[in-house]
């Protein structure tokens, strides 16, 4: 059976509750080079007692060994890392220790994002719990193997650390010291586009302070992380933006004969930490988007709130929100937010999900703000499923679904393998007061398309 991926570290035996860090530190010392002995070690300290075979006394201390080695304290033949090493020298100050290996944790293994989908959760207003962990954590593309207990280790050490206490709770001051970042720049990093987060790293990549050739950065940039920049465009959608967010310095260079402007050479600030901008560029890079934790972390009384308002653009941001709060429900894996460019041919999509139980679909979710929906507006979604590949569109409007705008579905329907959902203020008005009623909204719709597709087959 093949061993299932995870994006968070292997930790069953290697917790505080089960082994105490400093000494599994010195057996590692001591044994290092041979994990025979070193396993023997762990099991005759921590496992001999236990009340089970002699095997599972064995795998015991072989579980400590690979969360060790998944934490990357260790290698495999049981030699402490670089970074077990620096543990191993803090071993006596338990404070330092677990502040190290707490950052650690945060800035490499993807803690940052375990942090941040917990505050989330609690945001939205739901419980905590590994269920729910595992999956918004799939929904910002990061994820343990199911039955994994990989939080909950994480967590037992990120409380000695002091990020988390009575269970989930977390102490933000303390989690923003560790990593040595406000929220406010964790944002403004989940913000960055695709381009300035590559010019950015390859900056970071080159080991120096500068300044550099802002051309010559764009091309490493390219190289390294096949990021495509607009060459006429590249000081107004990248370079200012940067600097105007206090990573780089700029400075206009010698023009060269013959041509335009004078270049820029690009240089690293002292807010740019290469130590920690860099892994968190990384985590973020993992994650599906900001625009997802700005969805998610909406609770669901505010967003109904927001529905009846008299700002138009508010109320059309808490329809976005309560059609992805929908699809979420029912267990769908959010994709994009307002997806525009080639692959829609310049339209906009509000919402794109997709789901691979028993088969694989494609949702394509439109939300409309108006008191009805036409038949262009009807029309246009389905002429993006071309595009898109799309198996299934939504229309969730806060106002009528017009007569001709659900003929034109049911033709759609009828004559092809597309299904068109319609979802008006009725409905909403339903899930408003029970938010489970999508179930039957979304069956009442399935089955209207299994009337519209149905073959008409002869017995012979």
């Amino acid at each position: 059976m093949p061993i299932e991926r995870s994006d968070l570290p292997f930790g069953s035996e290697f917790s505080p509750s089960q082994i105490s860090l400093p000494r599994v530190l010195e057996l590692a010392n001591t044994h290092g080079g041979d994990f025979h002995p070193f396993e023997a070690a762990i099991r005759a300290e921590y496992f001999e007692s236990h009340n089970t075979s002699d095997n599972n006394k064995r795998k015991l201390a072989n579980n400590t060994k690979l969360g060790m080695i998944a934490y990357g304290i260790i290698d495999r033949d049981a030699n402490l890392t670089d970074f077990g090493r620096r543990l191993f020298d803090m071993r006596h100050d338990e404070q330092q220790l677990y502040s190290e290996l707490g950052r650690h944790i945060l800035l490499n293994l993807n803690g940052v994002s375990l942090v941040q989908c917990v505050l989330d959760i609690q945001a939205s207003g739901n419980n905590v719990d590994l269920v729910t962990l595992r999956t918004w954590l799939e929904q910002r593309g990061i994820h343990f193997p199911r039955g994994g207990k990989h939080p909950s280790m994480m967590r037992l050490w990120l409380e000695r650390a002091g990020v988390f206490s009575g269970g989930w709770r977390v102490d933000e001051d303390r989690f923003q010291e560790l990593i040595g970042a406000r929220s406010a720049e964790l944002e403004a990093l989940a913000r960055l586009t695709i381009q300035q987060r590559a010019y950015l790293k390859a900056l970071i990549n080159t080991g120096g302070p500068g300044p550099f050739p802002s051309n010559a950065l764009e091309a490493l940039a390219t190289t390294s992380y096949g990021v495509r920049f607009n060459e006429k465009n590249l000081p107004k959608q990248v370079l200012y933006p940067l600097r105007d967010a206090g990573y780089i310095a700029l400075t206009r260079g010698t023009q060269e004969p013959g041509r335009g402007a004078k270049p820029f050479y690009v240089s690293i600030t002292d807010q740019l930490d290469r130590d920690i901008i860099s892994p968190l560029l990384d985590q973020i890079e993992q994650q599906i988007g900001q625009e997802l934790r700005r969805l998610m972390r909406r609770p669901f009384s505010d967003i109904l709130e927001e529905l009846d308002v008299e700002d138009r653009y508010v109320r059309g941001l808490a329809l976005e929100a309560l059609a992805f709060k929908l699809m979420f429900m029912v267990d769908l894996k959010y994709v994009a937010t307002r997806l525009r460019g080639p692959v829609t041919g310049g339209a906009e999509v509000d919402l794109v999900f997709e789901s691979d139980r028993l088969g694989y679909t494609r949702w394509q979710v439109q939300c409309k703000n108006t008191s009805r929906v036409s038949l262009e507006d009807v029309a246009k979604e389905v002429g993006l499923t071309y595009e898109l590949k799309s198996n299934m569109v939504v229309i969730v409007s806060t106002g009528q679904i017009g007569p001709e705008a659900r003929r034109y579905a049911n033709k759609v329907m009828e004559d092809s393998n597309l299904n068109v959902l319609m979802i008006d203020r009725e409905d909403i008005n339903l899930v408003i007061t029970n938010p489970i009623a999508i179930v039957t909204i979304l069956n009442r719709e399935s089955r209207h398309a299994k009337k519209l597709k149905h073959l008409d087959i002869e017995n012979e």
